[in-house]
């Protein structure tokens, strides 16, 4: 079996695309699934929904009706991580596909995860994102702009995380190679839970590997207020401190991203990506705002001591379609 899992909160407006577009996809992964000894047992995927709010149950409830693989897990609305525990002890599926609820997959991004799982070295798998907000504008293009340098950095850096957007991982939990059922597989304040769950795979001795033909499609933010509480959250987890809990884990965290690394890795697009002059003054804007969205995060994280539902804040304009 195969279990999509989405997290979502308060997305009424985005959430059932997404749910549509995984039911589309798993219509066009079943012939590639059908055949597969360890996955062909009985139903082939479950979809989790993993929300606190009203309106997640009613929409899963929903879809239910017509699609009983469909189903809701209310968690505790504490954030991501303990959204995603649970998750983990519910899903049966012997591959575990991560996404959001206010994005969606493009038709084939599935089997093109998937068909990497035939190699049983490989323990997770990274979609690419996609974004989808206008290039017209200085917001806009900083997100094609940094879903590009991604897109080139995970084709280079073998070290590079898996896009918490979308990627598929072996289920730990199954094969009783990491953790028990009963226990949390992730510290509930971590803030860059996919930069996690990637090391936890490779410190499994699993690979990791990069699909950017399995595409999901993202909506940025179009304000700087909104850039940068989604930039402080996901860029934040790299400069936490994980050291209690790889004291227990024996799980060693490796630091996979700071701001020279963005420097030296954004360099060539700096002056090839660019289509003309607004761009590239855009791209130096780009460059200035991430050196003091570093500054900001050490203030915050390692001076300010702020705590995980101080960073982690909802970002409005992510929610529209």
């Amino acid at each position: 079996m195969i279990s999509v899992i989405i997290t979502t909160y308060r997305e009424k407006t985005t959430l059932p695309k997404a749910i549509q577009a995984i039911l589309d996809n798993i219509r066009n992964s079943e012939e590639f699934i059908v055949g597969k000894e360890t996955w062909s047992e009985g139903q082939m995927f479950e979809i989790l929904v993993i929300g606190p709010d009203q309106d997640t149950e009613r929409i899963v409830r929903e879809f239910s009706q017509k699609y009983p693989e469909v189903r809701y897990l209310k968690d505790s609305g504490v954030g991501k991580p303990a959204a995603l525990n649970l998750a983990f002890q519910k899903a049966e599926g012997e591959i575990l596909v991560l996404t959001d609820g206010d994005v969606w997959t493009e038709k084939d991004a599935l089997r093109n995860l998937l068909k990497h799982f035939e190699i049983k070295e490989i323990g997770a798998v990274s979609g690419r994102p996609v974004s989808i907000n206008p290039r017209n504008n200085i917001f806009g293009y900083w997100s094609h702009f940094l879903t590009e340098a991604a897109h080139h950095m995970r084709l280079s850096d073998k070290h590079w995380p898996c896009s918490g957007y979308l990627y598929a991982i072996r289920n730990l939990y199954i094969r009783n190679k990491f953790v028990f059922r009963s226990q949390n597989i992730l510290p509930e304040d971590v803030l860059s839970e996919d930069a996690v769950i990637t090391e936890m795979i490779r410190n499994q001795g699993y690979q990791i590997v990069y699909a950017p033909e399995a595409k999901v499609y993202v909506k940025y933010p179009d304000n700087f207020r909104d850039w940068i509480k989604q930039k402080v959250r996901a860029t934040g987890g790299y400069l936490q401190n994980l050291r209690n809990y790889e004291s227990v884990t024996n799980i060693r965290i490796k630091k996979m991203r700071a701001l020279w690394q963005e420097i030296g890795g954004g360099l060539k697009l700096f002056f090839t990506y660019p289509q003309n002059l607004r761009e590239f003054w855009w791209t130096i804007l780009l460059y200035l705002a991430r050196i003091y969205l570093w500054f900001l995060i050490f203030w915050q994280i390692k001076i300010r001591h702020l705590s995980f539902n101080q960073i982690w804040q909802r970002i409005e304009s992510t929610k529209i379609i």
